[in-house]
């Protein structure tokens, strides 16, 4: 008995394209052709094509079909690696289904990190964006400790007023401003000890990490409300020195 090309993918329940996949990958031999050109595929062909569409089945790759499906090779430790991995992916598939029933639970942007979708809706869209590079120069633990933080502290008059800033906010509205959040960041700097030292444990180094929060600051906020949040910052961890150059700093720059 021979088949053809489709006849075989018809009988194993796979398509032609997935034929000739097979046979680019090495997985299954060419057969000879007749006269006038046309493959010819036997009884060995439909086996180990069944053999193939069947491992794949059960999710083995490609790359190991191969010696899975020789019969002089025990498969039993390469499915047994295989059911780990399933295992592994299932349990990450669980993960993802919960994180997605929080996003749409309280309707939190996808993109923000894990266990951030709860207090979402504390957060503007600069805090989204910082919070997300956050990720990626804070460890795990320094992202737990900003969550609480989050959570602890919700938004304020004063934090949506930051919020709205223009940059060309007065002299005096930045001044009570800074003022006003001061214990707030206070709170937060004693709550979370990692955000006064941000990436002492990146890889890359703390001065990385500084330097990228810095870029990411000075593009997600104006000049106006970059200088609220420095003072309210001098102001929480007792600067007075440094505060009192940056109003000489601005007298100078007002006398110009």
């Amino acid at each position: 008995m021979a088949w053809s090309t489709s006849q075989l993918a018809q009988l194993a329940g796979t398509t032609v394209k997935a034929v000739r996949h097979y046979h680019d990958f090495g997985l299954l031999d060419e057969p000879e052709r007749k006269s006038n050109g046309y493959k010819q595929y036997g009884v060995s062909h439909l086996l180990r094509l069944l053999q193939i569409t069947r491992l794949s089945e059960l999710g083995v790759p490609l790359a190991q079909i191969a010696s899975l499906a020789h019969s002089d090779k025990d498969p039993d430790e390469a499915i047994r690696v295989l059911d780990v991995d399933l295992e592994a992916t299932i349990e990450r598939l669980q993960r993802i289904r919960g994180e997605l029933a929080l996003i749409l639970r309280h309707r939190a942007p996808a993109e923000l990190p894990t266990g951030f979708s709860e207090v979402a809706s504390e957060l503007s869209d600069a805090d989204r964006s910082l919070i997300m590079i956050y990720s990626r120069v804070f460890d795990e633990s320094a992202m737990e400790e900003l969550k609480k933080v989050i959570q602890a502290e919700p938004r304020t008059d004063a934090d949506r007023e930051l919020e709205v800033l223009p940059p060309d906010a007065d002299r005096a509205t930045r001044r009570r401003l800074g003022e006003l959040l001061a214990p707030l960041v206070s709170r937060q700097l004693e709550r979370s000890p990692s955000l006064q030292h941000p990436g002492t444990k990146d890889p890359r180094g703390a001065t990385f990490a500084e330097n990228t929060m810095i870029a990411a600051m000075r593009e997600l906020y104006n000049p106006a409300q970059l200088e609220v949040l420095y003072r309210a910052h001098l102001i929480s961890t007792g600067s007075t020195v440094q505060l009192e150059a940056l109003e000489s700093a601005l007298d100078a720059a007002a006398a110009l």
